[in-house]
């Protein structure tokens, strides 16, 4: 609970951090893209070819591969089934080649995973031969994202050496640059959801968008406490009042002033509890990724600001814990929302999209030609989707094109569900102008963001994306944990944006 003691220290604080300072990553592990090298280093050993093989390209080579090749792959009965990897030895017991199975069709990138979850700490490199530089970026990507660890809570183990990495020599044609920046902003989302609620409250948020500011030369505001009632951010305040850690709206800008504008809201409830509407120990378990929407939007303005792309970019965050003590949010109360209209509380479990709502009216009060967040948001999404496909809603066919496009041919799903007018009297409140928790178990993940769309201006190109932030169970590229979704397709428009201003704006 905020205690009066509070007041005097809960202001709004404008920080402009000094340039050249590296942000702490939150676990101090080392990043994903150690796994990748520009170059070998002069004198080293060459690196170990891998090559990916479809099962026919396999079989006609193996006519011309020898006897001992021939012997080897009928040994071990390695056909080139997808993901199936076979390190090939010379005749010294050197190893000498990495043959990784494509399976039937090809052009799958993600069996690079296989090969570095499959391969011993050494140098590598691709043959990429016959492969697009669009095919051998996502190659490289999921290399990466394979080879990153989570061992911050995990005693090293003083018998043994540690843990490195296969590392993969970029090849040629792919763009280098945004290759690492991807990898930085994809372990940096990982980091943050990963970190248990206990080191990764409101106050870690914020220090991370610092760590941030001052490697981008950016500016953050932080208002925290109940300064947020007196800057007019009433239902941030509403859904973490309760707990002892101070909920805070975070602010970081960055760009140049005459750059289009891109506002990025995130959702970062650091745990949620479900408030008086108390969830029961099996859905609470994975509540410390709540403020997964805000760690994907902290992602995504690392890799807009390494990569200096020419946008004025807002970021926007409310930090809370959905916590209980004697002046929790009740059901049944109404609070006064930042742009005018009441809400009446119908669950304070649904307290993710009475955050967003004070964000998306403070987003909309500087119009910007994009606004996006990202949220942990309904449990109706994953039921429909499950948790490798996010829910896509937009108030523009243009912008909703873009981004689902984006998504399949970067290996990074979305799907579009509707703003379907007919339920938005799902909303309606006896006692106030709307209610956050309609009483239909219907299309609750559309409810939701109809809930969003009325702290929007219809102006604005607006798109909602209700996330998991969550591999439940390892997959190529992705271990068990936590998960950055959407970074690229949301990328792709926001580059597409910098080119073309007016490239979302609705006819």
């Amino acid at each position: 609970m905020i205690g009066s003691s509070a007041v005097v220290s809960a202001c709004a604080t404008r920080v402009r951090p000094p340039t050249g300072v590296h942000p702490e990553r939150p676990t101090g592990e080392p990043s994903v893209k150690e796994s990748l090298v520009l170059a070998p280093e002069p004198g080293s050993p060459p690196p170990v070819t891998i090559r990916l093989l479809d099962n026919v390209t396999f079989l006609r080579s193996l006519t011309m591969a020898g006897p001992f090749a021939t012997n080897w792959f009928d040994t071990y009965g390695f056909r080139a089934h997808h993901g199936e990897v076979a390190k090939m030895p010379s005749e010294d017991g050197t190893l000498r080649e990495v043959v990784v199975g494509q399976g039937r069709d090809g052009g799958d990138p993600s069996v690079m995973a296989h090969a570095a979850r499959s391969l011993r700490s050494g140098l590598y490199q691709l043959d990429t031969q016959g492969f697009s530089p669009e095919f051998l970026e996502s190659a490289v990507l999921f290399w990466a994202m394979e080879c990153y660890r989570f061992d911050r809570y995990k005693v090293p183990d003083r018998r043994s050496l540690p843990w490195q990495p296969p590392r993969l020599v970029i090849p040629e044609g792919v763009d280098t640059s945004f290759c690492l920046a991807l990898c930085d902003a994809i372990r940096l989302v990982r980091d943050l959801v990963n970190t248990p609620a206990e080191d990764m409250g409101p106050a870690e948020l914020a220090d991370t968008a610092l760590g941030l500011a001052r490697l981008f030369d950016a500016s953050v505001t932080v208002v925290e406490g109940d300064a947020l009632l007196e800057q007019n951010y009433p239902l941030i305040h509403a859904v973490g009042r309760a707990s002892s850690r101070a909920p805070r709206l975070i602010d970081l800008r960055w760009g140049e002033p005459d750059h289009p504008a891109v506002t990025l809201v995130g959702k970062g409830v650091c745990f949620d509890t479900g408030g008086l509407d108390i969830k029961p120990s099996s859905n609470m378990l994975l509540m410390k990724k709540d403020m997964g929407g805000a760690a994907h939007a902290l992602g995504l303005a690392s890799l807009i600001m390494r990569m200096r792309l020419p946008v004025r970019l807002r970021v926007l965050i409310g930090a809370a814990d959905n916590a209980i003590s004697g002046n929790a949010l009740r059901p049944g109360d109404v609070i006064r929302s930042r742009k005018g209209p009441f809400v009446e509380i119908g669950n304070t479990d649904a307290e993710g999209r009475l955050v967003l709502a004070d964000l998306l009216c403070a987003a909309c009060e500087e119009p910007p030609r994009l606004l996006l967040d990202f949220a942990t948001l309904t449990g109706a999404a994953r039921v429909a989707l499950g948790p490798d496909l996010p829910a896509l809603f937009s108030n523009g066919d243009a912008l909703a094109d873009i981004l689902v496009r984006a998504g399949r041919d970067t290996h990074d799903p979305l799907w579009r569900l509707p703003l379907w007018p007919g339920y938005r009297s799902m909303l309606d409140s006896p006692v106030a102008d709307l209610t956050n928790s309609p009483d239909s178990g219907f299309a609750g993940a559309i409810a939701a963001a109809l809930f969003l769309k009325e702290f929007v201006d219809p102006l604005v190109p607006w798109a909602h994306v209700d996330l998991f932030a969550w591999q439940p169970k390892s997959a190529p590229g992705h271990p068990r944990g936590g998960k950055a979704q959407t970074l690229r397709p949301a990328w792709e428009a926001i580059r597409a944006l910098s080119e073309n201003p007016e490239i979302f704006a609705e006819s």
